[in-house]
């Protein structure tokens, strides 16, 4: 799923997790199915949030207006970290009247592993215990 899907959602909560090495951002949506950033981990990859810039409270009340992803391997480039492990950054920006929420997630690998960041509609908090992580 696209993260343009959001265009013209008003929210009404996020909640950030980062438990046992997983990291989720749920997005609640005034009036419709909710919206969850997350990565299902497999062996020998990591993918977490590395940073949040803005206020994510200026999503919240109004609806979306700007929805984007982009990936530093935007030309099919593989990039590689200090340790000579594929590595790739992912870039969401959302935005309202309020203002702008740049939310930037990193992923190495070994190579054959994902590196990116799944995005996904699902029902209530309720109903997407099979993302949401174990306590």
């Amino acid at each position: 799923m696209n993260i343009n899907e959001m265009l013209g959602k008003t929210l009404t909560a996020i909640n950030v997790n980062s438990r046992n090495g997983r990291d989720t951002i749920h997005f609640v949506v005034e009036g419709g199915n909710d919206y969850v950033m997350y990565h299902e981990q497999d062996c020998c990859e990591s993918v977490s949030i590395d940073d949040i810039n803005g206020d994510l409270d200026d999503l919240i009340g109004s609806p979306i207006r700007v929805a984007e992803q982009n990936t530093s391997d935007w030309d099919n480039s593989p990039n590689f970290d200090e340790d000579g492990d594929s590595c790739t950054w992912t870039f969401y920006k959302l935005a309202t009247i309020k203002g702008y929420v740049d939310i930037r997630w990193y992923g190495s690998s070994n190579g054959y592993y994902s590196e990116y960041v799944d995005f996904a509609e699902v029902g209530s908090e309720d109903d997407w215990s099979g993302i949401k992580q174990n306590n």
